[in-house]
């Protein structure tokens, strides 16, 4: 029988500063809370519980030594826990989606804003829906809304559907697979999107962490990026119910020309949000 080699005790402190001088060195931002969260998730706990750790053994050692190569790889946290927060949730992540970003909030806040009643019984329309980040969180917020999230990806319809059944909403929302919104019809009282919105040439000047490893599709825009705002400005018109409410996630310099596309088909700009950074990121228009 072949003998399996287990590894050596390894102090934790000492593992941590090592790992956050590797990190530091590979450019990755926050290299400390990094390397906890790493140690935390090989150990099976969080950062609570690994102050009751000393050293890291075994498998444990092991799996931290691996995934301490793929972040140095600057493959991002998110893919390799398997997880994220967004809003109020705990989502499942996997390479076919973008990882939920706190950026996006945005589109839950400018929502809540604009749409205050509670107990409204919203249908709910999310193209592209990825994880299904904002179509669970206005579910969440709304409890007698229901909706639908569509997404190109088969795989990323998936992940959206065990996602609400994660956070018990799966009885309220269905995810489809197909080309933005052509397998459904309205009219919805509130349409979400966060598109590809990164022009094409941008693409490679993006962080390593999100052009290496994040979907391509998810964050190409075509050439000017607003290609998929040209697709939805021609749908929403149709998809909106009289006085619907849509909400759109908005790239860096778009807060001008996405909303004269939404106004060319008809649609009343009604505010530009900005994020936290002050760039305009939530773009809210009705019919």
């Amino acid at each position: 029988m072949k003998e399996t080699m287990v590894p050596s005790p390894a102090n934790l402190r000492i593992l941590l500063s090592t790992a956050t001088d590797q990190l530091r060195r590979a450019g990755i931002e926050s290299p400390q809370r990094e390397a906890r969260l790493l140690a935390a998730h090989a150990a099976g706990t969080d950062l609570a519980g690994l102050l009751r750790i000393d050293a890291l053994t075994g498998a444990a050692h092991a799996t931290f030594s691996q995934i301490l190569t793929r972040r140095l790889n600057h493959e991002p946290m998110a893919y390799i826990t398997g997880q994220a927060g967004f809003w109020s949730l705990d989502l499942a992540t996997s390479p076919a989606t973008l990882i939920p970003r706190a950026d996006s909030e945005t589109l839950i806040e400018a929502v809540l804003h604009h749409l205050p009643d509670r107990t409204q019984a919203l249908r709910v329309l999310d193209i592209g829906t990825g994880t299904g980040c904002l179509l669970l969180a206005i579910l969440a917020e709304y409890p007698h809304a229901t909706g639908i999230g569509t997404d190109i990806n088969p795989h990323a319809a998936r992940l959206a559907a065990d996602n609400a059944a994660r956070n018990g909403l799966g009885a309220r929302c269905a995810t489809l697979c197909c080309n933005w919104a052509e397998a459904v019809r309205g009219p919805f009282d509130l349409v979400l999107s966060n598109p590809p919105y990164i022009p094409h040439t941008d693409l490679a000047g993006l962080m390593p962490d999100v052009v290496a490893h994040e979907p391509a599709r998810a964050l190409d825009g075509g050439p000017d990026g607003l290609v998929a705002y040209r697709a939805l400005a021609a749908a929403l018109p149709t998809l909106l119910a009289p006085g619907g409410t849509s909400v759109l996630e908005l790239g860096i310099g778009q807060d001008h020309s996405v909303p004269a596309l939404m106004r060319a088909s008809g649609l009343e700009v009604v505010e530009t949000r900005p994020d936290l950074g002050g760039i305009g990121r939530a773009l809210v228009v009705k019919k």
